[in-house]
């Protein structure tokens, strides 16, 4: 299964040498259900509904919107950039962001998100690809370094308050323990501005998961403790939706129990 990576705050560094961006890509974001990749064609249909139901009606909106941990992806941006002035995306791993910067400024070699963006044209029939695409790609303004361990986890940057941030599979990678795990969050709810909106999606009760023969750790989550972690940072959890994975027994990829979806808001 490849090389144990322990996540720590000293070790998040080996993220940049073992994490491969195009080999994550053409595993985890493909919706062809061939070659084992059923349950992930239906965790990315599952995050492109829940953000589509979360920002096409045009609730959430403003000035700004943060995404914290984008990884080397576009889609948590497709249903969302309609209503958000200014986008700073982030990452810790180096070659993420490049891929990031290599999509939005369409160069040869960058992972074709077509699909993904026609999907949500369909599912809510109100734009077409290309406009999604441009808007992306004009509203972007910063591609960012973010170390989620750090209290200002874009220092030495100084990012303004957010109306909404959003982050996906980011913090169960990321941290080592639930400790740590709630310190990140903290972190992530410092970026939000007052009565701002989180929108968190992760995995519950995972261990690991791989990339290619690469293993990475995770800290298993509960709904109970994310709940209560929200809570006690002064949040009010609007929405939490599950999705059960298939044949987990089987899986040797990454042993999650459940995806999950949610929305919180800032209570002051």
């Amino acid at each position: 299964m490849g090389e144990s990576i322990p996540n720590s705050e000293s070790d998040l560094e080996l993220y940049q040498t073992k994490f491969d961006p195009k080999t994550y890509l053409g595993y985890c974001y493909q919706f062809a259900e061939t070659s084992g990749q059923k349950d992930n064609s239906r965790f990315v249909t599952f995050v492109l509904c829940q953000l589509s139901k979360t920002f096409s009606t045009g609730k959430f909106r403003g000035q700004r919107l943060i995404e914290v941990g984008t990884g080397p992806t576009i889609h948590t941006l497709i249903s969302a950039c309609e209503y958000f002035e200014e986008i700073v995306v982030s990452d810790y791993v180096d070659s993420n962001r490049e891929e990031i910067e290599r999509w939005l400024t369409a160069k040869d070699g960058c992972f074709d998100w077509n699909a993904h963006i026609q999907f949500v044209c369909d599912l809510e029939g109100k734009r077409t690809p290309a406009v999604v695409s441009e808007t992306i790609r004009q509203r972007v303004k910063q591609v960012l370094k973010c170390d989620i361990c750090l209290e200002n986890p874009f220092a030495p940057v100084t990012v303004e308050p957010a109306d909404c941030v959003v982050s996906s599979l980011c913090l169960e990678a990321a941290c080592k323990d639930r400790d740590s795990y709630r310190r990140s969050l903290r972190a992530m709810v410092g970026l939000m501005g007052p009565r701002g909106v989180l929108v968190l999606i992760g995995d519950l009760d995972e261990t690991f998961y791989t990339v290619g023969e690469q293993k990475f750790l995770c800290v298993s989550l509960s709904q109970e403790f994310i709940q209560e972690t929200l809570s006690e940072l002064g949040l009010t959890v609007l929405e939490f939706t599950l999705q059960p994975a298939q044949d987990r027994n089987q899986n040797h990829k990454c042993d999650y129990e459940a995806s999950f979806h949610l929305i919180a808001r800032k209570n002051v």
